[in-house]
């Protein structure tokens, strides 16, 4: 007999309908065979399924029993197959007929009971966009699927209950969104006002937040650089609905969200090793999976030490930081994953790091210092939009601030300028399907930003003198339109263009 449960399978983000095809014949040696491209986690679903019905005190019929994910020429990844096949299984033995407009969706544990399973949430998506009615999913990923509105996300605990809630026995209640504990905002590794000194760094960093751009600070060890961007956590803005629907889709793929978790409301903040790998980086796999990159998206990728990443691992960032998305490709499938991340790199000046420094004597030669700095190409330092020299602070400064943390900027009064600025440019770009000024392309910035003749004469002065690069042009452009938008100025007007070029290498020695 034949019995077909409606399941999903992923390529990427993209979710696609699988039908899991569940014979049971009597004719025949018992044998128990899945087919349609199956991988090793999918075939091994034989040995879950049969084992948690056993010691979930079911009988396993011993009969020829054969499963076939359709359509069979998409290949299939992954243990959450072993709640479908389950089912269609039990609709035999127990005699009840399987709804359907649901979706069923969730790895068996050997007890027969469900495990938290990777993907709930693009699986009730996908129930929701071809009007489907229901999603049955393990309990603890439950309030990851219900996020999704207008469909009914049943919580299944083990087989047993949805055994006794087909044969009408217990009712089991749709759960119910419930919204992530209200975040503490300090909890972060450092607060602003911990930072002493390196004022035009704690300014470029707040530039840099506001319009989502790049930036790339210099300077000796011990000056500041990583406690300057472990600080960002708290400047920066709680993502907004869109913008946590795009991140949780990533964590959700990736297995990255906890059991009982759901939306994800804080930016992201991926800070990668030195010796992370290209695939580590931007995504890959045999199948596959997002990288460091797409983990950030929205949020801000901090790569310390930037000088010592392999060259290729830097290059590979060129592409994403251009279009805010990779593809990846392989034989079988193609995806494409959202990377619209801040770049925040630190290096030192040179390789024992002590270049220009007032107190210590730089040991390099010529020839090692232009090796080193050879290691971010043209193009990668093109794509950063500010570059800042962080100097060493004084001891007795240093000394002296500690008595007087009251007198800096703490962290949550940047935070509100960044969010009025940020609600500038959500206001400005409605409808573009962009958020911040960093994404504008050449047809935005014409229609979004007006320099006057004044203003135009200088930066056609600049990018003549120091020989700026239409992409180093226009992101000037786009930097002042931030800076006017946190001083939430209509126009873009001189002072600002004049900060933004102070930001360029080259431009102010």
């Amino acid at each position: 007999m034949l019995f077909k449960v409606t399941s999903v399978s992923f390529s990427g983000l993209t979710t696609i309908r699988i039908d899991v095809e569940v014979n049971i014949a009597d004719k025949g040696l018992p044998t128990f065979d899945i087919v349609g491209l199956p991988d090793k986690a999918v075939a091994e679903s034989r040995e879950r399924v049969r084992t948690a019905l056993i010691n979930s005190d079911l009988k396993f019929p011993l009969r020829r029993i054969t499963v076939n994910l359709a359509p069979g020429d998409i290949p299939k990844y992954g243990a959450f197959y072993d709640l479908p096949i389950a089912v269609g299984i039990l609709s035999e033995i127990k005699g009840f007929n399987i709804p359907e407009n649901s979706i069923f969706f969730g790895e068996l544990s050997l007890d027969g009971s469900l495990r938290h399973t990777k993907g709930a949430l693009l699986a009730a998506l996908f129930a929701k966009e071809n009007n489907l009615d229901s999603i049955f999913v393990p309990e603890q990923s439950a309030n990851e699927a219900s996020v999704v509105k207008g469909i009914d996300v049943y919580p299944v605990k083990d087989l047993n209950q949805i055994i006794q809630y087909f044969n009408s026995k217990i009712e089991i209640e749709p759960t119910v969104y419930q919204l992530p504990l209200p975040e503490n905002r300090e909890a972060v590794d450092f607060d602003m006002s911990e930072v002493m000194g390196q004022e035009q760094a704690k300014r470029a960093l707040e530039i840099a937040v506001a319009g989502g751009h790049n930036v790339l600070m210099i300077g000796s060890p011990g000056s500041g650089k990583t406690m300057l961007a472990r600080a960002l956590p708290g400047i920066m803005p709680l993502l907004n609905e869109e913008e946590s629907l795009e991140v949780t889709k990533i964590y959700s793929s990736a297995g990255n969200i906890p059991p009982g978790g759901s939306l994800i409301f804080t930016r992201p903040f991926r800070s990668p090793h030195h010796i992370i790998s290209q695939a580590g980086l931007v995504g890959g796999g045999t199948h596959p999976q997002p990288g460091e990159i797409s983990l950030a998206h929205r949020g801000v990728l901090f790569l310390d030490e930037f000088n010592e990443f392999p060259r290729t691992v830097i290059e590979a960032l060129r592409q994403p930081i251009e279009d805010g998305k990779l593809t990846i490709s392989r034989s079988l499938e193609r995806v494409t994953y959202p990377s619209r991340f801040m770049l925040v790199a630190a290096a030192n000046p040179c390789p024992c790091g002590y270049l220009n420094d007032e107190t210590k004597k730089c040991n390099c030669t010529k020839r090692e210092i232009i090796r080193y700095r050879k290691k971010l190409s043209g193009p990668i330092l093109d794509r950063i939009d500010l570059h800042v020299d962080v100097p060493v602070v004084d001891i007795k400064k240093l000394a002296g601030g500690f008595n007087n943390l009251n007198r800096n900027e703490p962290s949550h009064d940047i935070r509100n300028r960044i969010t009025n600025a940020r609600a500038i440019q959500h206001q400005r770009f409605a409808g573009e399907l962009i958020h911040t000024n960093s994404e504008m392309k050449n047809k935005l910035i014409r229609k979004y930003v007006t320099l006057d003749q004044n203003s135009n004469s200088m930066l056609l002065d600049a990018a003549r003198v120091f020989q700026l690069s239409a992409r180093s042009y226009l992101k000037i452009i786009k930097l002042a339109r931030t800076i006017a938008d946190l001083e939430q100025a209509g126009d873009v007007k001189e002072k600002h263009l004049a900060e933004a070029l102070q930001y360029r290498p080259g431009i102010i020695e």
